[in-house]
């Protein structure tokens, strides 16, 4: 086993261990080799990605995906660090691929967006939701229509996890004001162009204060992953569940409602209460695991990292690792392929022109005079690679000659 892989195994092995231990020892050598390790498999990905291999070839990738009010917004917040656009309505309006680098403590914040042909850095994280505002603006139109084309958000900063997602529109039933009357088929066309690969994990967000059998989001990724080996689920909202019914949600997360092979994680995030009352993303993220530790009925889901965003983030990271090592060898084996394919037709062309300066004149004059050669020889016997010449030209010429004897009489001398 490769060390990658031992330090994916120790981390899902000893998670009780490291509880235990104190904090400074669990984000000191470990976390640093541990970062080490997994970083070169996402950076790996994410330059196949921005070379334009996914055009070819489904890359691994995670997608996230959420009904409306679904609280996916706060949790992308929640994993960034910076205020994603939010609101009613419409707010993801375009894909929105989120590459979160992790930096050495005292280093500068800094984001990276991208699409089409432009590129902007800023170093201000309050600038994040105007930016994508503006991109969403440029690709999908100014209103509540959306485009399928991708915003590139890059953040490197000391206090993010090493993680790609790529975030897509909220589901919505209903059209507001200004949209199309098919706009909930137009989200769904969306999604699934991404949620349908075999390479993406779906996450799903649902708010515990509704029936999770019911959401859309997830009858989706049940759509494309009928025995969910490849959907993991997000519950919002657990401030919010009925008394009584947290029982219920147990049921949810112990997979005996709807089964997931990777699970549940549950998530409290900053609501727009919270935004109102100007509580920072710390500030909430001491709070969410305050609340885990003092719920009656969910406080022994923070012992098995079940619970809180910080469980999530390194959750996240190893699915996606893992999974970028499950597709390496197919991925390779499907890029040999291509390759071949695109070398035989290179092949085809014959040789191509000469780099070097005092060459390139005598290579224009042959290839000017074996295209006149080969003009020369087409008038001659009338062979061509679509058939003989002069028969695909006599239809033309006497279409011409009809269209000349019409008009004979419109002429005026």
């Amino acid at each position: 086993m490769d060390a990658s892989l031992e330090i994916l195994d120790h981390d899902s092995q000893d998670n009780n261990g490291r509880e235990n231990q104190p904090f400074e020892e669990r984000t000191g050598v470990f976390l640093k080799q541990w970062e080490s390790q997994v970083r070169p498999y996402i950076e790996m990905i994410d330059y196949l990605r921005r070379i334009g291999i996914e055009k070819d070839l489904a890359l691994p990738s995670i997608a996230v995906v959420g009904d409306q009010s679904s609280g996916k917004s706060s949790v992308l917040e929640a994993l960034s660090g910076v205020a994603l656009p939010r609101g009613s309505g419409i707010v993801t309006r375009c894909p929105l691929e989120l590459k979160l680098r992790k930096l050495n403590a005292g280093s500068n914040w800094t984001a990276i967006i991208s699409y089409r042909d432009v590129q902007e850095t800023f170093t201000d994280p309050s600038q994040v939701e105007g930016y994508v505002r503006r991109a969403q603006n440029v690709l999908a139109g100014d209103g509540v229509g959306i485009c399928d084309e991708l915003i590139s958000l890059e953040i490197t900063s000391p206090d993010v996890c090493d993680l790609t997602l790529i975030d897509l529109p909220g589901i919505t039933r209903v059209p507001v004001k200004g949209q199309p009357e098919d706009i909930g088929d137009q989200i769904r066309r969306l999604i699934l162009k991404f949620i349908e690969k075999r390479e993406t994990i779906n996450l799903v967000v649902v708010p515990c204060n509704v029936d999770i059998a019911t959401t859309e989001a997830l009858r989706m990724a049940q759509g494309v992953d009928p025995n969910g080996t490849r959907t993991l689920a997000i519950l919002t909202k657990p401030d919010l569940v009925d008394k009584g019914a947290e029982a219920d949600i147990l049921q949810v997360m112990q997979g005996k409602v709807v089964p997931l092979k990777k699970g549940y994680i549950m998530v409290r995030c900053r609501g727009q209460s919270d935004i109102n009352e100007n509580i920072s993303l710390t500030e909430a993220t001491r709070l969410e695991t305050e609340f885990f530790r003092s719920h009656s009925h969910f406080s022994y889901l923070l012992e098995e990292q079940k619970v809180t965003t910080r469980c999530l983030a390194t959750r996240l990271t190893k699915e996606l690792v893992e999974h970028i090592r499950a597709s390496l060898p197919s991925l390779t084996e499907q890029i040999q392929i291509r390759l071949s394919a695109v070398r035989l037709e290179l092949r085809n062309y014959g040789q191509g022109p000469p780099l070097e300066p005092e060459k390139m004149g005598a290579y224009l004059s042959k290839r000017i005079l074996e295209f006149s050669d080969q003009i020369s020889e087409i008038c001659r016997t009338g062979a061509s690679g679509e058939g003989n010449i002069y028969s695909l030209l006599r239809p033309v010429f006497k279409q011409w000659e009809c269209h000349l004897r019409n008009s004979k009489a419109s002429c005026r001398p």
